[in-house]
């Protein structure tokens, strides 16, 4: 098989519906866009949730919530997502990064309890749960809080 021998496959490709070419198409004249109106127009565009001058449907509706702008946003670490790590280790954001279980080692981590972990760790990080806590501190670990 040579570069200029392939084809897509037979039924794979199809030619665009050619509107406006003669009364006889059944697509000519007005080629499927009605009589008049803004959508009959060339050029013409709205945007989406536009209706017509109508009170929009997102506008209509009431809003409830809040957003807090300044929340803290932390990358979750469980204990079980630990067991990867050798007993006596020392970690830190930029371990947890360098073992995957972080995007970025410069992101913010918290520490929940789900889990289990039988072996002594040091780990210093933004946050941890006291069930996380106290499962490293029984393991013989401990866990040290890094500033915000």
């Amino acid at each position: 098989m040579r570069l200029h021998e392939l084809k897509p496959p037979k039924g794979s490709r199809k030619a665009c519906k050619r509107v406006g070419r003669g009364e006889g198409s059944g697509l000519g004249k007005t080629a499927g866009r009605g009589q008049k109106g803004q959508r009959s127009r060339s050029g013409a565009s709205i945007s989406p949730g536009f209706e017509g001058g109508q009170m929009p449907m997102q506008r209509r509706l009431p809003k409830r919530g809040f957003t807090n702008i300044f929340k803290t946003e932390f990358a979750l670490v469980n204990l079980k997502d630990l067991a990867r790590f050798e007993s006596g280790s020392v970690i830190d954001p930029e371990g947890l990064a360098a073992a995957g279980l972080l995007k970025k080692a410069n992101q913010l981590v918290k520490l929940l309890g789900e889990g289990q972990i039988d072996k002594p760790l040091t780990l210093k990080v933004h946050g941890a749960s006291a069930k996380a806590r106290a499962a490293i501190e029984a393991a013989g670990g401990s866990v040290e809080l890094l500033a915000k």
